[in-house]
Parts: C-alpha cells; sequence; structure tokens
C-alpha cells in the first residue's frame, strides 16, 4: 500500500512511515532555508541595528549642539526653548523611522514655537503678559509675516534632501527582512514533499542507508520545490540596486551628518534674521495682536551676539566615520547576495545532502 516509494524488491516500509518521512522533509526543508537565509537576515538586522545607533549618536550631537547654541548665545529663552528643541529632533528621528509626518511639518512647528519666545525675550524683552491668546496670536503670525526669513525654508529644503534617502533606506532594511521571513514559511506541494520523500528516503525503504541522491536529481527536485521562491530572483536582485542607490544617495552631496550638524547654524542665522528685522516686526504683530503689557522702563532689545561655532567636533567626526564605514561594508555584503535567490536550490543540493565523491548514488528509482 506503498503510495511513494513503490519498488519491485521486497521493502521494510509501510504507508505510515511513509507519512512520517513526509513531515521530515518539510521540517527538514524549512530548517534548511531557514540555515540559508540566517546570514542574510543576521547582515540586515546588524545594519539596521548599527545604522539606528549611528543615527541617533549624530542626532544627539546635533540636539545638544543646539542646546548649547539657546545656553551661550540666547540665555533668556534658553529655558523655555528646551521644549521645541527636544521635540523637533524626537519628529526628525520619527521620520526617519516612517513614521506618518514630514520634515516640512517638524521644521514650521519647531519655528511657530520658537517665534513667541524670540519676540518676547528677544526683541521685545519687557513683556511680561504672555497669555496663552497672545501666544498662539504670535505663533499664526508667524506664518503669515515669516519673521525667520528663508533660513525657516533652507532648512527644511536642507533636512529634506538628506533624510529622505535615510528613511527610504530604513523602510528599505525592514522590507528585505520581510521578504526573507515570507520565503521561510513558505509552504511546500503536496508534489514537494512527495518527491523530497522520493529522494531522501526512499532508499531507507530498500535498506539502502547510506547511499544519497545524485546532484543532477537533486537540483531538479529543489528546482521544482523551489519555483515560487526562486521567481523573486528579479525583484531581489533590483531591490538591491535600490538599497544601491540610497546608500549613494546618503553619502552623496546632501549628507545626512552634514545637515544634521548644520541645523544649530540655521536656527541662530533665523534668529539673528528676526532680531535685526525686530521694528518691522513689532509694528505688524501690534496690529495683529494688539499691544501686550510691557514693565516700567521698557528694557531695550537684546543685543545681537554673534556666535561661533559650538565644540564636538570629535564625536561627530566618530559617528559620521562610523556610519560611513558600516554602510560601505554593508552594501559590498549586499552585492554579493544579489544571486540568493537564483541560486537557493544549488545551496541546498550542497554539502552532505548530495553524494559527490562516489561513484554510485541514487536517481530516483535505482542506484546508479
Amino acid at each position: 500500500d506503498l503510495q511513494i516509494c513503490q519498488h519491485r524488491a521486497p521493502t521494510c516500509c509501510t504507508k505510515k512511515m511513509e507519512e512520517s518521512y513526509q513531515a521530515a522533509v518539510r521540517r527538514e526543508r524549512a530548517q534548511s532555508i531557514q540555515a540559508l537565509n540566517f546570514e542574510l537576515k543576521y547582515m540586515i538586522v546588524g545594519h539596521i541595528t548599527a545604522f539606528q545607533e549611528a543615527f541617533e549618536s549624530l542626532l544627539r550631537f546635533a540636539e545638544n549642539r543646539t542646546s548649547s547654541l539657546f545656553e551661550t548665545a540666547y540665555r533668556p529663552m534658553a529655558k523655555e526653548a528646551a521644549e521645541p528643541v527636544k521635540e523637533l529632533f524626537t519628529d526628525i528621528s520619527l521620520y526617519i523611522l516612517g513614521a506618518e509626518t514630514t520634515v516640512e511639518s517638524a521644521v514650521l512647528r519647531f519655528f511657530d514655537s520658537l517665534f513667541p519666545l524670540v519676540y518676547s525675550r528677544l526683541i521685545n524683552p519687557g513683556i511680561t503678559d504672555l497669555s496663552e491668546d497672545y501666544t498662539e496670536c504670535l505663533r499664526l503670525t508667524r506664518q503669515d509675516i515669516n519673521p525667520f526669513g528663508h533660513y525657516s525654508k533652507n532648512m527644511v529644503t536642507e533636512l529634506s534632501k538628506s533624510l529622505w534617502a535615510s528613511r527610504m533606506l530604513s523602510q528599505a532594511l525592514s522590507l528585505g527582512i520581510e521578504v526573507i521571513n515570507s520565503t521561510e514559511h513558505a509552504a511546500l506541494s503536496k508534489e514537494c514533499s512527495r518527491a523530497l520523500v522520493k529522494m531522501q528516503y526512499c532508499p531507507h525503504c530498500q535498506g539502502l542507508t547510506l547511499i544519497r541522491p545524485c546532484v543532477g536529481y537533486c537540483l531538479n527536485v529543489m528546482r521544482g520545490c523551489l519555483a515560487s521562491v526562486a521567481e523573486l530572483d528579479a525583484q531581489w536582485r533590483e531591490f538591491i540596486s535600490t538599497l544601491e542607490y540610497l546608500t549613494n544617495e546618503m553619502a552623496a552631496s546632501h549628507e545626512l551628518e552634514t545637515a544634521l550638524a548644520g541645523i544649530w547654524s540655521s536656527i541662530n542665522e533665523a534668529i539673528l534674521h528676526a532680531q535685526l528685522n525686530g521694528p518691522q516686526l513689532s509694528a505688524t504683530v501690534d496690529k495683529v495682536c494688539g499691544q501686550p503689557k510691557q514693565q516700567e522702563g521698557n528694557l531695550s532689545s537684546a543685543s545681537i551676539v554673534p556666535v561661533k561655532e559650538v565644540t564636538g567636533t570629535q564625536t561627530f567626526v566618530m559617528a559620521h566615520t562610523s556610519l560611513n564605514n558600516r554602510r560601505r561594508e554593508f552594501i559590498s555584503y549586499m552585492k554579493r547576495s544579489r544571486t540568493f535567490y537564483a541560486s537557493i536550490a544549488e545551496r541546498l543540493c550542497d554539502g552532505d545532502l548530495v553524494m559527490r565523491d562516489s561513484s554510485t548514488c541514487w536517481n530516483g528509482e535505482d542506484v546508479v
């Protein structure tokens, strides 16, 4: 009553044993594919982690640099500016990780929060009544009177160009893991599991426990079983090309590192621009929002302080070098995996499964 290992000679197998063999080949094939996938998956997961660590290091450096700017040059508003600065860098981090947000909304939200502080602490430091309504009016007015000139828009442009590739790379790496996981759990068809039993276990039914499949036979069976997985070849090659393009984009003129490191400078230029145009801004704000309460004697506008480069370049250079080296190592490895899905049958038939150094092997029907 054998269904798979039918043979003219006497046999030591039963139908129940055939069923056990089918369960065994399904389990073994899943384990074999997992073993093949492991190195590739480990490399991608490792790069995702390293990329995020280097990125977070750059982000912390840029945030500390920006906070130092307020503490050294704009002390009257440093304490209140801490929260908007923190929110800006949190938004940038979320954007990179694929959150439904934009660089533009993050930057403009920051400048919306910054304007009431610049106006009441630097341009008109005598203001005592900064009610919620007045603060909200200042926030809304920022969008119309553009107190920070072209610096806010320039910051959006620079960050958008450099962060886009980082965001895409982050999403592409996650997609790569999904693809690999889906191939591990691809179910074997009934025909495939029967073919694998015939190849690996039917010789046992004749007492031939040491004989192994012929190389060509193994390749035919594996290619048939993994046809659906091998179909990923063209898309996988395209995926590797996309990764290569994105890593090159990240290392190109609009570098992530340079853009993040320049945030403090853009904010400084924007604040200086607002201070220089203080009288015109005050006149417009008074018309739109009304005149707030002032301290007696109205303090003079805070003096404009030129800011020198904030220190901490060494940390930045280390994070920058780390990120560049990681990119190069990773893309070099991924390029070597271009043929991963095209050669999966060959790799499964390599090693212990087939007979390589013997004159006899199993062809599915007999020993040849």
